[in-house]
């Protein structure tokens, strides 16, 4: 090996790692968000579908996830369990991205310390995150789930928010936002806090191998 790529082995050494460069918080952020989505988006359509208060008697599926699936399939088309998933995938990223990039931001001004666990400042950090993250992501879910349920009139995502805007305003977009950070605030807070804590008393040198 030559001494060149020798030094470009040391300069991306995984031992490196953690890194404290927003960019790199972003990027990973948000392709672990686009691919948490959209992995699992036919399964968030079955659930958006069995939660329905009204639900068509074609849209009662009792056989369980894969039963529900293979139902839209047959019914509605092989399209259908992934209905409006652009507007997901088009979110999913910069909502991550600016989540992540929020707590550690927000983690690392808020600690007087590094390698000391901080749980008001970890929690205060994810805190800031969920506002961000919920903030751009409502939104998405508003028209997510008006393109996920059974005999949605709209065809394509930019059709429903034009719609939406348009016929019920601003304001429709962030009908359920309190709602939202009433679950997301004490789940992401604790999490943090719990994280935090692990990751400082089981890898107390913060090495990777």
């Amino acid at each position: 090996m030559t001494a060149v790529a020798l030094e470009m082995t040391a300069e991306i050494d995984y031992e490196s790692l953690p890194t404290n460069n927003v960019g790199v918080h972003m990027i990973a952020g948000a392709a672990a968000g686009i691919m948490e989505h959209c992995v699992m988006y036919p399964v968030d359509l079955v659930k958006t579908r069995m939660q329905s208060l009204r639900p068509s008697t074609s849209a009662q599926y009792t056989g369980g996830i894969v039963h529900a699936i293979r139902t839209m399939i047959r019914s509605e088309g092989i399209k259908t369990p992934f209905r409006g998933i652009s507007i997901v995938a088009t979110g999913a990223g910069p909502a991550h991205a600016l989540y992540f990039a929020t707590y550690e931001a927000s983690k690392t001004f808020l600690s007087s310390k590094k390698g000391v666990h901080h749980p008001l400042a970890h929690g205060a950090a994810g805190v800031l995150a969920t506002l961000v993250h919920d903030g751009f992501m409502n939104p998405v879910e508003v028209i997510k789930q008006r393109m996920q349920v059974y005999g949605s009139p709209y065809k394509r995502t930019l059709q429903c928010a034009y719609q939406i805007y348009h016929g019920e305003g601003f304001k429709a977009f962030y009908r359920s936002y309190t709602t939202q950070l009433s679950m997301n605030v004490p789940f992401q807070c604790t999490n943090f806090i719990v994280y935090e804590f692990s990751r400082l008393h089981l890898n107390h040198d913060n090495a990777y191998n």
